[in-house]
């Protein structure tokens, strides 16, 4: 018999299967695995089916797949899980998770997520810096047809979520909006010991850049 597991996989393979690349399944994949990493070494009372299936979810309730929609992407993976029979309280464990762990959604509130919450936030914030991050970064913001760079334009400090949610600055603003923040923001000592290296290398990155211009 086909794993819940297993089956998750499937439907978000096939659910983010025209998702752009910065937001498809390789990318639910890292997170998952960067998830159970983080698990391993952090606790040893967390639950790691929720932590792997809010992994492998968390990204059919961004609301930029349902048109600015907070709601729509959590009924959906409420349907799959219940449809598998999945515990009620797993299920409004998972759907709490995968609602609250974007950034976007952090920046307008003091919400404490969950132990297995924090362990998948960390996980989809290390995927969004790095060189994975740059990577992902100027592919969003050549997909959204944003400026790389422009000196004039400068980033927003503590910029709010609504501000966020509708900015079409350069694709640079955003390491200083976003990314560089990322690494004061984690929840657990594993996420920050890798988010600090990933950090390092995004300095790195705009140094360089910054002499290339």
């Amino acid at each position: 018999m086909e794993s819940l597991i297993n089956k998750t996989e499937n439907f978000v393979k096939k659910f983010l299967v025209n998702a752009e690349s910065v937001h498809n399944w390789w990318h639910a994949k890292r997170v998952r695995d960067n998830a159970l990493y983080i698990a391993k070494r952090e606790s040893q009372t967390c639950d790691i089916e929720i932590v792997e299936l809010a992994s492998l979810l968390h990204d059919i309730a961004d609301s930029k797949f349902h048109n600015g929609d907070e709601y729509k992407g959590v009924k959906i993976a409420k349907d799959f899980l219940s449809k598998n029979n999945l515990q009620k309280n797993k299920i409004d464990h998972i759907l709490e998770i995968i609602s609250k762990i974007s950034f976007h959604n952090s920046l307008d509130s003091d919400f404490q997520l969950n132990q297995e919450g924090k362990i998948v936030q960390d996980a989809d914030r290390l995927d969004a810096i790095g060189a994975i991050g740059i990577a992902r970064t100027f592919n969003y913001g050549g997909f959204k047809s944003r400026e790389i760079y422009d000196p004039e334009i400068k980033p927003i400090i503590n910029i709010s979520k609504d501000q966020y949610t509708k900015s079409t600055a350069p694709t640079i603003n955003h390491f200083y909006e976003k990314l560089l923040l990322i690494k004061d923001l984690m929840n657990t000592k594993t996420g920050m010991k890798l988010a600090e290296e990933r950090h390092s290398f995004m300095l790195k990155f705009l140094k360089q850049f910054y002499a290339e211009w």
